[in-house]
Order: structure tokens, then C-alpha cells, then sequence
């Protein structure tokens, strides 16, 4: 196969963009036939082994792409859902506000993204990933009314992660004389350590870790539903994911136990946690479905920081299913919104009988991210916990926590939204439109096809990446049996809640309003602990004090020493009363000061 055609996924999308911004008809159609064909070229191209170079920029860094198991599999990942979240947007954002701009966005990101996934030069990788910084400020722009605000704390929050990636990547080449991705193995000493870090800042903050996250929970209220599928829910996850094993396994090669191991899997550990402790309590379809898709990042850094190929793979499988469930959870929310109006929870409810389709594939796909067998997100969640559990007890646990948490709060939502008592409101409700309906229905098959042939799934995409490495799974059927307990015991809570409580909505209200948690919940909700804000406070204070210093030294210049020079020279004025006797005096005196002066520096 001719290696030019590593170009097209970039270039096609990349094209179809701009043509968009230049004419206003026929978006729809030349925005499906972009990912469209796309699709399948990634589908030729799956399973091949392609380079391609071409000299750019001189000092060793060049064009360089590759494709490999690892990158095809994302690639392909990339554009299948790609073209099925634009099917779904050619419906939903019918009617919506820049329409052109928003067709644009999503086709140029998802050529900047293509074109990061193949990059196998460093430099070429940030040049595609900055662009996606852009591209990602434009999506949140053209949102709501305060989404230009959103999009600026989305950039600065990134940006700096993005900053420190850069400095990363020119340690690396301090180190290694080359920019060829394939090519490194950064030494682990104290320099090569700082580059991983920071590097590996990079990859989280893309992929929606904890604490660069802040901003997700906003753009899900701010920007165009779609952007929630396909880029925090979807896209951020595959690259970030996908840079952070590069880093872990080729680049710098990381070892079960090192420091920069434990590191790794203590960002996964409390993302988990602290993330859907935060989803449980939210009444808003969308946020609620944000801070899971942070959440569920941590299970993936959790099992990539193990080190182990278990673990590995484990975070590689759910990955892919995260991207599956979370993008069609945020089309479920979508369908929602369009036929209601709403994604608010106390005023939605009982839209079992009125939206069938969307309601079962909120089903399957909220299953999966609970982690309910049989269901995808089962078999990639075990596989991690048996490696966690190898790494060490106080991980396994705050997974297993997360999985009671995960599970609580998709009851809380599925309850109040499909089966509760129906609001007056949505009594006209209708299941939406087929081109709606199609990719969350094609999204939750696969979810279902995953889980049930498991196995298919990891030997014939996953396993590849491993190149060669041993791969043994460490569950363990009293892993699963305690997996199945932690699901039961949320489901009786849930009940219980429920009925403690007054309604499905309030099912979980006990927790957040629960002694201690009730306080930190609180902070939590004003921003309290969200360091872009902390970071402003920061700002706001030194500013502050620089303004008080500039002013201080304005008034030492500008202030004081004038009036000191009006006042010396007035009292000057005053002594020069014209009586030469007196000014003989003066200079008698000014002489003899200037002898004794001379007679003291004779003498020293």
C-alpha cells in the first residue's frame, strides 16, 4: 500500500474544514462525506505497517508519520466515531446558531487529531496538538453565553499543561540528539525524570485528569452538545491515553514499583474517586456525565501506571470502551435535551414509554460504565483491578470505590430520567429522529459486542500494542464475585435512598449532605479547590500588591521628590537674601568643611 495514503486522513478533514468556512451550503453532507471516507481509509489501512517522510524543518525534525498496530487501532477508533457523532450532529444542531463554524471545528479537529496519532516526530506531534488547542477554544466559543469564558479557562489550563509538555519534549531531545518518536529511550536519571513528568502532564491534562479538569464540568453546560461526544468524552481520551503509553512503554520504559510507576497510579487512584464523588451529586444530565468522563480517565491512568501488561491492556480496553459508553451517554443526554428542552433532572422523569430507543441505550451504555457483566466495561475494569490489586491494596480499593460510586450515581440518573414520575411538561415528548437514533444504537451494540466476545476484542486490537510482551489477565473469580457484590450493594443503596429520600433525584442526596462530606461538597460546588480559580486568586493578589508598589514608587518620583526639590529649593530661595557678608560666611564654611575632608582622607 502506498504510503501517501497516510496523508489523506489528515488532509481530507483538514480541507473539508476550510471549504466549510468558505461556503455556507451543503456543511451537512460535505462534513459526512469528510469522516465518511475517511472511515475508510482507516479501515484499509488497519492492520498495515506504513512510514512516511519528507524533510520540514531541518535539525532532524522531520514529516515523519507511522502507522503501526497501535496507531491504526486509534485511528480507526478516531474516525468510526467520528462519522457516527457527525450523523448525530447533522440532526441535533439543525436550527443552532454558527453552524459553519461548528462543521469546521469538528472537521479540522479531527484532522489535527489524525495527523497527532501518526506523527512519529515530536515536534510534527506538537505542532497537531497545538492546533488542537485552537480549534478546541473555537468549539466552546460558539456556545452559550458564558461559554467565551469557559473557552478561555479551557485554554489557559491546557495551555500551561501544553507548556510543560514542550519543555518535556526539548529535554528529551537534550538527552537524545533525535525527535523520532520510534526511535527513543530516554535514560531515567534526574533530567530524564522531569521530562516524563512533565511530558506525561501533558498527556493527562489532555486526556481529563485531575487537576486539569476544571474546565470540562463548564463546557459540558456551555458548548454544543456534540463537543462533549466527541472530544472530552472521546477524542482527549484516545490521544491522551495514547501519548501517555507511548511515554510510559517506548519512550522512557517504565518499570512496575519505580517511583514514576506509583506516581502514575496514584493520579489514577484519586481521579477516580474525587471526580465521581462529584458526579454523584450533580442534577444536571450533562455535568453529571462530565465528571464521570474525568472519573473514568483515572481507571485508565490507574492501569497504564501498574506497568504491568495486564494492567496495560486493561487501560488500553478501557479506553476504547470508555469512548464508546461515554460518547453515546452524551448522545443520550443530547436526544434528551432536543426533545425536551432540558438536561435538568428535577424536570425530567418517566421518559421510558416516550423515548424507548434513547432510554435502552442509556441502559446498555450506563451498564458498561458500572461495570456490570456482561457488558464491556466489566472485562476492562477487572483487568485492571487484578493488576491494581497486584501493585498494592489501597488501589484496588479506590476502584472498587469508584465502581460503587459509578454505579450510584447512573441509578440516580436513569431513575430520574427515564423512570420516574413524568413532569407535566414532557407530556408531548417524542423519541428523536432516526439520524439520532442510529449512532447511539450502532455506539451501544458495540458496547454489548465487546463485552460478550471480550476476548476478540483484546487479541485482535489490544495485544499488537504489547509488541510481544507476555500478557496474563490477574482476575480472579473472587475479584469478580466481589466486582458483583459492590454492584448489588449500590443498587439496594439506590433503593433505599430513594425511598429515605422522596425521589430517585435525592436518591444519593444523604451523602452529599452527610457530616464533613457536606462542608467539602460546598467548597467544592464555589470553586474552592478548582486550582484555575485558586490560580486567579493568586493573580488577583499579586497584582494587587504590584499595583500598591507602582503606585508607592509613582508617588516616591513623581510625589515626594518633587515636593522635596520645591522644598530645597525654596529653602535655598529664602537664604539668598543678597547680604554678601553672609555669603562670605557660607563659603568660609564650605572651604573649612572641604580641608577637614581632604585631612581625613590624607590620613587614612
Amino acid at each position: 500500500m502506498n504510503a501517501n495514503m497516510l496523508l489523506l486522513p489528515v488532509i481530507i478533514p483538514l480541507l473539508a474544514g476550510i471549504l466549510i468556512l468558505l461556503v455556507r451550503r451543503l456543511r451537512g453532507i460535505i462534513s459526512l462525506l469528510a469522516t465518511g471516507s475517511i472511515l475508510i481509509i482507516a479501515i484499509a489501512l488497519f492492520k498495515q505497517q506504513l512510514t512516511y517522510s519528507l524533510p520540514w524543518l531541518g535539525f532532524g525534525i522531520d514529516f515523519n508519520l507511522r502507522l503501526y498496530p497501535f496507531s491504526a487501532f486509534i485511528l480507526l477508533s478516531i474516525t468510526a466515531l467520528s462519522f457516527l457523532v457527525m450523523l448525530y450532529s447533522c440532526s441535533f444542531m439543525q436550527g443552532k446558531n454558527y453552524l459553519n463554524q461548528f462543521y469546521a471545528y469538528f472537521l479540522i479537529t479531527i484532522g489535527l487529531a489524525s495527523g497527532a496519532v501518526l506523527a512519529d516526530n515530536l515536534v510534527l506531534m506538537l505542532f497537531f496538538w497545538e492546533g488542537l488547542l485552537i480549534t478546541l477554544f473555537g468549539f466552546i466559543a460558539i456556545g452559550g453565553k458564558d461559554a467565551f469564558k469557559t473557552a478561555t479557562k479551557m485554554f489557559i489550563i491546557v495551555g500551561v499543561s501544553d507548556l510543560c509538555m514542550m519543555i518535556g519534549i526539548g529535554i528529551v531531545w537534550y538527552l537524545t540528539g533525535t525527535m523520532t518518536i520510534s526511535t527513543l529511550n530516554v535514560p531515567l536519571n534526574t533530567l530524564g525524570c522531569t521530562a516524563f513528568v512533565l511530558m506525561m502532564i501533558g498527556a493527562i491534562a489532555k486526556g481529563g485528569s485531575m487537576p486539569f479538569h476544571t474546565w470540562i464540568p463548564d463546557a459540558a453546560i456551555d458548548a454544543p452538545l456534540p463537543f462533549m461526544a466527541i472530544l472530552p468524552g472521546c477524542l482527549e481520551k484516545l490521544l491522551g491515553i495514547y501519548l501517555l503509553v507511548r511515554i510510559t512503554m517506548d519512550m522512557f520504559k517504565l518499570t512496575p514499583g519505580s517511583l514514576l510507576s506509583s506516581l502514575l497510579m496514584i493520579i489514577g487512584a484519586v481521579t477516580i474517586v474525587l471526580a465521581v464523588m462529584m458526579a454523584l451529586i450533580q442534577k444536571d444530565y450533562k455535568k453529571l456525565l462530565s465528571y464521570h468522563a474525568i472519573s473514568q480517565v483515572g481507571y485508565m491512568i490507574l492501569g497504564i501506571g501498574t506497568c504491568l501488561p495486564a494492567g496495560i491492556i486493561g487501560g488500553l480496553f478501557h479506553m476504547i470502551n470508555n469512548a464508546l459508553y461515554k460518547n453515546c451517554l452524551f448522545l443520550t443526554a443530547g436526544s434528551v435535551e432536543k426533545q425536551t428542552g432540558t438536561t435538568n433532572l428535577n424536570k425530567l422523569g418517566g421518559l421510558w414509554s416516550k423515548m424507548p430507543v434513547t432510554a435502552v441505550c442509556f441502559l446498555i451504555t450506563a451498564a458498561s460504565i458500572s461495570g456490570v457483566p456482561p457488558f464491556n466495561g466489566f472485562f476492562s475494569k477487572e483487568m485492571i483491578y487484578g493488576a491494581a490489586l497486584e501493585r498494592g491494596t489501597i488501589f484496588y480499593i479506590a476502584a472498587l470505590l469508584g465502581s460503587f460510586l459509578t454505579a450510584a450515581s447512573f441509578l440516580k440518573l436513569g431513575h430520574a430520567v427515564y423512570f420516574g414520575k413524568r413532569n407535566q411538561e414532557n407530556e408531548n415528548t417524542r423519541e428523536s429522529s432516526l439520524p439520532m437514533l442510529i449512532p447511539m444504537i450502532v455506539i451501544a451494540a458495540v458496547c454489548v459486542f465487546f463485552g460478550l466476545y471480550n476476548r476478540f476484542a483484546v487479541s485482535y486490537f489490544l495485544e499488537p500494542v504489547l509488541a510481544g510482551q507476555e500478557f496474563t489477565e490477574h482476575t480472579s473469580t473472587l475479584l469478580i464475585a466481589l466486582t458483583v457484590i459492590v454492584l448489588i450493594v449500590a443498587i439496594l443503596h439506590h433503593i433505599i435512598g430513594a425511598i429515605v429520600n422522596g425521589s430517585g433525584v435525592k436518591a444519593a442526596d444523604h451523602i452529599h449532605h452527610a457530616p464533613v462530606l457536606s462542608g467539602i461538597y460546598d467548597r467544592a460546588e464555589k470553586r474552592f479547590f478548582d486550582p484555575y480559580e485558586i490560580g486567579l486568586k493568586i493573580v488577583s493578589i499579586a497584582s494587587n500588591i504590584l499595583f500598591f508598589l507602582d503606585r508607592a514608587v509613582d508617588w516616591i518620583y513623581d510625589g515626594f521628590t518633587v515636593k522635596l526639590a520645591y522644598g530645597l529649593s525654596g529653602a535655598i530661595k529664602r537664604l539668598n537674601t543678597g547680604n554678601y557678608s553672609l555669603y562670605i560666611i557660607w563659603s568660609l564654611l564650605g572651604g573649612l568643611i572641604i580641608l577637614i575632608l581632604m585631612f581625613k582622607g590624607f590620613g587614612s
